[in-house]
């Protein structure tokens, strides 16, 4: 059975899985790992003794070695350099007039790659872009457009709750949002409430999403007929975190019952025959 371990390479990121060989790693080392864009330092999240082996649906790249001092320092040095390469980047676009935006560079370990993050409205053509930028900064420029989510992953801030965007701090992967979602746990339809800063449908709208829909399951419909203690009535509102019901009852009085005192469901017919014998 081979070693394998799950490595991040920035926080939130993506996990991938790299084959460890016989390296003993534990979760938090920091390791140099070979990858498509040559060597990178990341962080192991996934021992090889929590990995699912069922998850691994292609070969592996290996584990180079623990990360020592020297590459630590490096990966630092390349950081600083990266600011330099967007910079230049913007300078670039500026100058050739492309409609993009760049958003952040990253170099891998041993400045032999550059991988810039950019966003556009459409497709841009950049290869004159990448030509002058490999030949100032002499290396191999890979340019990569993202989306206006990847955008707010990249750059960072704080969301309505005024925390930390999620996408930068836990949120590894992008889960589909619909306008339902909003739909069902009662939130104004108002984009100012609902969109976060990319603009997009916010991510939160997801996480409590099932667990609405499974309680409004419990609970009658407005507008619905249902009987009280207090006679016949009409759902006015739902709670379903209360589990309360708000009815308008004949009188035209207004009054929140729990759910348990509210009877909404039609009977079986064995129990109305019952009933009428």
């Amino acid at each position: 059975m081979p070693e394998i371990a799950g490595v991040r390479f920035h926080q939130a990121g993506k996990v991938y899985y790299f084959d460890a060989a016989d390296i003993p790693l534990e979760v938090n080392d920091n390791v140099v790992v070979e990858t498509s864009r040559g060597h990178e330092l990341g962080k192991v999240v996934i021992s090889p003794k929590q990995v699912i082996f069922s998850e691994i649906t292609e070969p592996l790249k290996p584990v180079i070695r623990k990360a020592q001092a020297e590459d630590i320092e490096k990966a630092q040095q390349q950081q600083k350099r990266a600011t330099n390469a967007i910079a230049k980047c913007r300078e670039l676009v500026e100058k050739l007039k492309l409609p993009m935006k760049p958003i952040s560079a990253q170099y891998n370990l041993d400045r032999s790659h550059l991988t810039i993050f950019f966003s556009a409205e459409k497709r841009v053509d950049f290869r004159e872009l990448a030509r002058e930028l490999s030949r100032d900064l002499k290396t191999r420029v890979e340019l990569r457009q993202v989306g206006a989510r990847d955008e707010a992953k990249l750059i960072g801030g704080l969301g309505k709750c005024g925390f930390p965007l999620c996408c930068t701090t836990f949120l590894s992967e992008f889960e589909p949002v619909s306008i339902k979602m909003a739909k069902e746990q009662d939130i104004a339809l108002n984009p100012m409430k609902t969109s976060g800063v990319c603009g997009r449908l916010l991510c939160c709208l997801n996480y409590e999403y099932e667990q609405y829909r499974a309680m409004k399951e419990k609970m009658p419909s407005l507008r619905q007929e249902v009987s009280t203690a207090l006679g016949k009535a009409k759902v006015v509102s739902c709670n379903p975190l209360k589990e309360t019901v708000t009815v308008e009852l004949e009188t035209g009085v207004t009054v929140e019952l729990p759910l348990s005192q509210i009877d909404w469901r039609e009977k079986p017919a064995d129990d109305k025959q019952q009933t009428k014998s």
